[in-house]
This record gives structure tokens, C-alpha cells and sequence, in this order.
């Protein structure tokens, strides 16, 4: 039988697979460490590589019981300089620097260095700030030519080969979907992922575009949109027709603190959160969230902040990259994570809601759903609410509400359960109704609970199903039920 974990958890933890972790016993430990996703970051390795691995994390989940889910994170356009002949160089503030669309590959020196976007020159002004190796160094644009971009070095220090470029405030715009991610799509059916991700997303068309490729192979992934770009977190339209198009963002910390600058990012964090949530979207928090642990085997104390005041704000995930990937700490690092999680959810603030209240329902699912989260907030002998659900889209709903109380998603659909479980507070189980009658589905769904250490006698739950069984989009049926 497949079985969430008893220690309930809301908050999900997203591990990113390299070559620290992607063995068949680490990925057993990581799992039994409380990973729930896992990413697999095509800026590395192959898709046969990758498939191999997406079918140890199933294997592996399929032991542990577990649904687990495979993120596929494709690389997008992101901008780097060439190279250069020394394999870095050391610049100096003052001096002057060029990104030259002339200079060969690996002929890159102090003053000057190859530039691998071409259109660089036509979307840079004089005066425009340019941020090279994630914001650590800094050049001035002074002169544009149709070939080269010449600058004043701001802020100096050692750059080497390949590093990225990015503008201060925004505006290159790459398109998402490079000749690189197109062939990556092309081989994802090998991988067949839960969710994939497309990076530096600048509109709703850049979604709807990786949908209809993953189509054509016949995959149909969620996909989630990683916001990197400042022009579209500046403008709340664009932001939100693209939160409406994708089934998720990514709060992808690292290329969007470079654009937008550190201390404009928290307060940009916490809206994310806040409007994906509101547009019944699922959210991870993603990058350097336990960064110092790559090496050592304790967070520091700003690190557990940061995971919890994520979790705070109501985020479904939070991520791992490099502690996981390529890390010496792999599971000390999950079960941090694992623990901060745990520690802020045990506030108040992480278990109650107070918006929606005045909302208009659009649908009879939508008001059994949220009406099953105001029950259970305000009646405290219920212990859970049990849902069942085709395509998960019930469970999601409850999920962008706050509760202290577990949500047990059950369904006959893998894919479905895999995809639930990224989100907040859900636990996903199989569970077939339509094996059952009508009149015995009831005392079913408590002996599978029951039976399964999430419930006790004595308990009350929330039960929500619809009156056709095994049919999309019909939950109507909202009741409470005594633990017998």
C-alpha cells in the first residue's frame, strides 16, 4: 500500500539529483529524510541520464511507499560571456571592459571578452548597469556599437570563463525556450516528468508554447514558471497572466535578486507567495536556502529563518540546489530543512486564513472545497479532511487555505497523487472508489485511514466526493463524519 508520511509535515522540500545524490541509496536516504520532490537541472547532464535517474527516484519511491514527484528544470537562455585564453582574469574598478561579439571563444583577456548573445548590443543604453558572475561584479555601459558594448568596470574581481550577464532592473530578453530546451523537450517522454520547469519566462506564450511541445511528444507535466526577470515582477498584468497560464511558479532567488538587488527581493518573495497563492497556484521558494551547508553539516541560524519565514508565508515548497546536488551534507540538510518547516508550522500564523472570506465561488467544487477548510478551522474535533479527487484539483484548492489539519488526497491516479505531492499539506494516497458501492465508499474511506495510523477512533473528519463517481469535476458532497 502506498502511505504518506506519519509525520506530517505541510510544507514540501524540493532536493535537486547530481552526482552527490543521485545513487539508489542516496535517493532511498533522501526520501526517508522527507524530500518529496525531486529536480532533475537539465543545465547538466543528458536526457538519457536523466531519464536512468527519474527511474531510480520511482523505483526508490516505490519502495518507501511514497509518492514522490520528478521536476524536470529546463536551462532557458541564460546569458553568459565567452571565455577566456587564461581561463579567468582579475579586473579592476575603473578600468575599462568590452563585450565584443567579435572576439573569439577562448580569446578573452583584461580588457575584453566574447559575448555568446548576439542581441546584447541592441538592448543595452549608455549608462545601463551590467551585472557579470551573479551580480559580483559591475560595469557601466559608456559606448554601443553594433558589435560591442564597451564599459567601465564598477565593482572588480576575479572572472572567469562562461560566467552570466544580467541588466540591472532588467530587459534582456532572451526568448525562454532555447534550440537547447526544444531538444530536451523533445526526449522528455523518457523522463515522463510530474512537473517541468521553464526558466527566464517573460510571458503567458512562453508557457503556452512549452505546453504544446510537451504535447507533441504526448507529456503533459504541470509546468511551472520561474520568475527571474524584473520586468515581469514590475508588472502585476503580465505577472499574473502568467501565474494564470502556468500550474506554478518558481521563486528562483538568484537570477531575480540580481535584477532586482537583494533588498528589493523579500518584499517581492512574500507578494509571489501572496498572488500565487490567491490564483489557486502552487509556489516554490527556490535557491540558497541552506547554501553554507554544501560544506558544513549545521545551517546557520539566518538559514533557518529564511526557510521559516517562507513557510510563514504560506509557500507550498522550498528548494534545494547545491546542497543536495553536489553537497557534502545531503540528508544532514533535508532534515534541517525538514525541521525548520516543522518549527514555523507550529505557529499560529502558519494555520490560519483570513482572506476569501467575501470571495464569490465559481463553482460548486470551489465552494465544497473552501467550505470544507472553513468547517474544519472552526470545528475542532475534525483531525483531517479526506478528499477524493481525479485530477487533484480539489485537494489543491483546500491547500491554498491554512490549516493545522491534514488533507488526505486520495485517488486512483498515479500521476495525480505524484503531482499532489508538491502541494502544501497534502498527503496523497491511493485509494480506488469505484471499487467500491456508493453506499460503502464512506466506511471504506475511514477503515483505509484507520487503518493506515493517520486517523483515530473517536476523530471526527470532513469528507468531500462527488455524487458520480470516477468523473472529473464533480465533487458536490461535503460531510462530516465520526471516526467509528
Amino acid at each position: 500500500m502506498i502511505q504518506g508520511p506519519k509525520t506530517h509535515r505541510r510544507t514540501k522540500i524540493v532536493a535537486t539529483v547530481g552526482p552527490g545524490s543521485d545513487s539508489e541509496n542516496m535517493l532511498n536516504r533522501l526520501i526517508a529524510a522527507g524530500v518529496d520532490v525531486f529536480r532533475l537541472n537539465f543545465s547538466h547532464g543528458s536526457a538519457e541520464h536523466h531519464a536512468e535517474v527519474a527511474a531510480r527516484i520511482r523505483r526508490q519511491a516505490g519502495y518507501a511507499g511514497r509518492y514522490i514527484g520528478v521536476l524536470a528544470d529546463l536551462q532557458g537562455p541564460k546569458i553568459r560571456i565567452s571565455g577566456f585564453a587564461a581561463g579567468s582574469v582579475e579586473l579592476t574598478a575603473g578600468d575599462p571592459f568590452c563585450l565584443d561579439l567579435d572576439t573569439a571563444h577562448d580569446a578573452g583577456d583584461q580588457r575584453r571578452v566574447g559575448i555568446e548573445y548576439r542581441a546584447l548590443p541592441e538592448q543595452v543604453v549608455v549608462d545601463d548597469i551590467l551585472l557579470l558572475d551573479d551580480g559580483k561584479l559591475r560595469l557601466r555601459v559608456d559606448d554601443v556599437s553594433e558589435r560591442a558594448v564597451d564599459c567601465t568596470i564598477l565593482i572588480g574581481g576575479r572572472l572567469s570563463s562562461r560566467k552570466g550577464v544580467n541588466k540591472l532592473g532588467g530587459g534582456l530578453a532572451a526568448p525562454a525556450l532555447t534550440e537547447k530546451d526544444r531538444s530536451d523537450i523533445a526526449g522528455m517522454a523518457e523522463v515522463d516528468p510530474d512537473f517541468v520547469a521553464v526558466s527566464f519566462v517573460s510571458s503567458s506564450e512562453d508557457i503556452n508554447l512549452a505546453r504544446a511541445l510537451l504535447a507533441d511528444v504526448g507529456v503533459s507535466p504541470a509546468i511551472i514558471a520561474k520568475i527571474e526577470r524584473a520586468e515581469v515582477v514590475a508588472d502585476y498584468d503580465l505577472l499574473d497572466s502568467i501565474i494564470k497560464t502556468a500550474e506554478g511558479v518558481m521563486v528562483a532567488r538568484g537570477d531575480l535578486g540580481v535584477e532586482v538587488g537583494d533588498a528589493q527581493l523579500i518584499g517581492i518573495q512574500k507578494d509571489l507567495i501572496k498572488r500565487t497563492r490567491r490564483l489557486d497556484r502552487l509556489v516554490i521558494t527556490a535557491t540558497q536556502m541552506m547554501e553554507s551547508m554544501i560544506s558544513n553539516s549545521m545551517p546557520t541560524r539566518a538559514e533557518v529563518f529564511d526557510v521559516a519565514n517562507a513557510v510563514l508565508d504560506g509557500t507550498d515548497a522550498v528548494m534545494l540546489s547545491a546542497e543536495t546536488a553536489v553537497g557534502q551534507y545531503p540528508i544532514e540538510v533535508v532534515t534541517a530543512m525538514s525541521e525548520a518547516a516543522v518549527g514555523a508550522e507550529a505557529h499560529p500564523v502558519a494555520r490560519t486564513s483570513r482572506y476569501r472570506l467575501d470571495r464569490e465561488f465559481s463553482s460548486a467544487q470551489e465552494a465544497i472545497a473552501l467550505s470544507a477548510m472553513y468547517g474544519a478551522n472552526h470545528f475542532s474535533e475534525v483531525r483531517g479532511i479526506a478528499t477524493l479527487t481525479e485530477r487533484g484539483v480539489t485537494p489543491t484548492m483546500m491547500s491554498r487555505l491554512s490549516s493545522g489539519l491534514p488533507i488526505f488526497g486520495l485517488s486512483r491516479q498515479h500521476k495525480t497523487l505524484q503531482r499532489l505531492a508538491l502541494c502544501r499539506g497534502v498527503i496523497p494516497l491511493y485509494f480506488d472508489a469505484t471499487a467500491f458501492a456508493a453506499e460503502d465508499i464512506e466506511s471504506r474511506v475511514m477503515e483505509f485511514l484507520l487503518d493506515g495510523g493517520y486517523l483515530s477512533r473517536g476523530d471526527f473528519i470532513l469528507l468531500t466526493m462527488g455524487s458520480t463517481m470516477g468523473k472529473t469535476g464533480t465533487t458536490d458532497l461535503l460531510k462530516f463524519l465520526p471516526v467509528e
